[in-house]
Parts: structure tokens; C-alpha cells; sequence
């Protein structure tokens, strides 16, 4: 329990950052580009909460930015109609609608990042 800790802070401060994007930012750059990078952020404490912080930190967050990367896709051919869902407002906001070759750079970005942090972590700790 004690390795879920911070992965089950970590998600739902990262959602409510996220939750709060959505309903006060309207644009620019945090909620189009900012709020992509958080979302990989999101998952990825998601999958370690769940798996108790057992998982390989890397492999995880690359597996995250495919499961992005596969979302993405999927609002290229327009998933959320096709699941006959596009009348909810809540599966084209959590889904999406329009795919963009930015956000793609986004979710790398975001994984990145968490492999940076590990990286660092790891450097740090080996040192004490």
C-alpha cells in the first residue's frame, strides 16, 4: 500500500488540474497543449496506483503514450459516432472528436517527462 500512495495523490491532483482546465481555460496553450501532456501524467499514475508501483516505470509510461497514441487514432475515424455515442457530451469530452498530429507530439512529450522524473529519481536515490 505504501508505493500507492503517491501514484493515488498523484492522480487525482493531476485530475482535478485537469478537471479544472476543462471548465476555466478555454485556449491557448495550457488547455491545447499543457492539458495533453498532463493527461499521459494522469494515466500513468492511473496504471501504477492500480499495479501498487510494481510496474517497470518506463515500459509503463511507453505504454501509456500508446494507449494515447491509439485514442488519437480512433478519433481520426471518428469513434465516438460510430460507438453511436456522439449525442453525449460526456464520451466527446473523455474520448475526444478530432485528431491532431500536435497532440501526438503532446503524449511524447508527456512521457518524456515521466521518463526524465524516473531517471532522475532513480540518480538521486543510487547516490544517498
Amino acid at each position: 500500500m505504501k508505493k500507492r500512495i503517491p501514484y493515488i495523490c498523484g492522480f487525482l491532483l493531476l485530475t482535478l488540474t485537469e478537471v479544472l482546465i476543462a471548465l476555466f481555460i478555454h485556449g491557448g496553450f495550457i488547455r491545447n497543449y499543457l492539458g495533453d501532456v498532463i493527461v499521459v501524467w494522469v494515466v500513468y499514475c492511473f496504471v501504477q496506483a492500480i499495479a501498487g508501483g510494481r510496474l517497470n516505470g518506463y515500459i509503463t509510461a511507453a505504454g501509456v503514450m500508446i494507449f494515447a497514441f491509439i485514442i488519437e487514432f480512433l478519433q481520426k475515424i471518428n469513434i465516438v459516432n460510430l460507438l453511436g455515442l456522439g449525442g453525449i457530451k460526456f464520451f466527446r469530452t473523455l474520448i475526444g472528436t478530432s485528431f491532431s498530429p500536435v497532440d501526438l507530439i503532446c503524449y511524447a512529450a508527456g512521457s518524456a517527462i515521466i521518463c526524465a522524473v524516473i531517471f532522475i529519481k532513480r540518480k538521486i536515490t543510487d547516490k544517498s
